[in-house]
């Protein structure tokens, strides 16, 4: 990696530039991470890397022609070559339908909302583990005497991206990441003597993990291993469900991701209007639920404006550099927004409200924890975790997947043990229409997304007829 200054970087390759337009970013990455099986640390490790994208846009009769090129490891010599390999690129491309001038500098995120340029990019080392390490050692001995294998990881990466326009826009963002994810494995047989024993995950994101406490997240690992002593074979059907903050995250996320404007403009997605146009301003929930996102949550705090590398549906390098701010997609359970380029802004005629890297669904009056919940029940499901989910119809969003680490029977107000696993079939947008219950929001991390879309606090759900379409053999 070049020992020039990322800041340096960007100033060089929009001298070097001869295209119309360009935009430069620069991402500047540390990493840390732990891994550890069997009660016992196995590895660790720490990088550091540079990734310079360079933009070229080239302007012609027929409209604006983009060519992108990223590299990483990019020496002080190689960037000349770079920001040519774009402008080849660019000059060879067809014009893209996404175009829109580049942001002027007063259009764009105020310096003052986004962190000083000049400052040396943000970093981080193994070090990040320092109040984990003592954690995971007396979970490990508490697992090993209750005979029970724990296996896990956890990363810390931090993020500081600049970028630069031939507009003049100069923007910098530092963005730390961190994720700790833990299996329980337990040793010995269910009670019924089938299967091979039982497993558990649980996950949290943060910032700086600071806020993690291994072993508060054990003694959660060991409360589900011991539910597991007790082995119930249910057969597929609706079951009456409840959803904690981790597998609502998923799911959500996979119905913000799909809340793309012109996709539901061109009649391709749950959002579209049966007539043409978009479902904005239809109600979506049943309770009075909000959806937002929000670049300045405290905990949850991301980018504050646009960063995009290439042309696109949902973001865009045209956008880069517009100020983000909270944007509620779904507010007091009507849809009232979707993600937006200033390009689909005009052709759906809806205000610009671009793609936020942070999502949290809250219902004002929404108290209850998980145990709760559960304590409120007769019979039903307690659904800890989902995975390997997939789309399988735009048009509704219905999602295929399995469940995984931790299905649970409730009976009469407490978890009796532990269910087979299903597939399900479900739609985020149908699970909102149908939940009967929201509890408190909380922090939380998804099992799906956990290692892409990291930043979101989620309510468990209580959905009356969750739809576990077949029983699965996967253990």
């Amino acid at each position: 990696m070049s020992g020039t200054a990322p800041q340096a970087v960007v100033e060089r390759a929009l001298e070097l530039a001869r295209a119309d337009e360009c935009v430069v970013l620069v991402e500047e990455t540390s990493s840390a991470n732990l891994r550890w099986a069997g009660n016992s640390l196995t590895t660790n490790g720490a990088t550091r890397g540079r990734t310079v994208t360079v933009v070229a846009l080239t302007r012609t009769s027929r409209g604006v022609a983009v060519g992108t090129r990223s590299r990483t490891g990019v020496r002080d010599d190689e960037l000349e070559d770079l920001v040519r390999a774009a402008e080849a690129a660019s000059e060879e491309a067809l014009p893209t339908d996404d175009a829109s001038p580049l942001p002027a500098p007063e259009a764009a995120c105020s310096p003052a909302a986004a962190t000083p340029w000049d400052a040396p990019a943000a970093a981080t080392d193994i070090s990040a583990f320092s109040g984990v390490a003592p954690g995971l050692g007396r979970a490990f001995e508490r697992a090993g005497a209750g005979g029970r294998r724990l296996y896990g990881f956890a990363e810390h990466t931090v993020t500081s991206t600049f970028l630069g326009t031939s507009t003049g826009v100069r923007l910098r963002h530092d963005q730390p990441t961190g994720t700790i994810d833990v299996n329980a494995k337990s040793a010995g047989e269910p009670e019924s003597g089938a299967g091979t024993g039982h497993s558990a995950w649980v996950g949290q994101a943060t910032r700086d993990f600071s806020d993690v406490d291994v072993d508060a997240l054990e003694h959660e690992l060991g409360r589900r291993i011991g539910w597991a002593q007790r082995r119930v074979d249910l057969e597929a059907g609706r079951y009456e469900t409840i959803l904690p903050p981790s597998a609502v995250a998923d799911m959500m996320v996979f119905l913000y991701l799909n809340a793309n404007g012109r996709d539901a403009a061109e009649g391709r997605t749950v959002f579209s209007a049966p007539g043409g146009g978009t479902r904005v301003g239809d109600r979506l929930a049943s309770l009075p639920l909000t959806l937002f996102s929000d670049p300045h949550l405290p905990g949850l705090e991301c980018a504050p404006f646009v960063s995009a590398t290439a042309p696109g549906r949902r973001v865009t390098a045209f956008d880069n550099g517009l100020p983000l701010r909270r944007t509620e997609w779904i507010s007091n359970g009507e849809l009232a927004a979707l993600t937006q380029t200033r390009r689909t802004a005009e052709t759906t005629g809806l205000p610009l409200t671009a793609f936020i890297d942070n999502l949290v669904l809250w219902q004002a009056d929404g108290t209850a924890t998980v145990d709760e919940m559960v304590a409120q029940t007769e019979r039903g499901l307690l659904l800890t975790c989902v995975w390997y989910v997939r789309v399988v119809d735009p048009q509704s969003l219905l999602l295929t997947g399995l469940t995984r680490d931790g299905v649970y029977l409730v009976e009469d107000g407490r978890v009796t043990g532990a269910v087979n696993n299903f597939r399900f079939n479900e739609s985020p947008v149908g699970l909102l229409e149908r939940a009967q219950q929201a509890g408190a929001t909380v922090p939380a991390l998804g099992r799906e997304f956990g290692d892409g879309f990291t930043r979101t606090a989620m309510p468990p759900l209580r959905i009356p007829d969750f739809n576990m379409s077949t029983v699965s053999q996967a253990s």
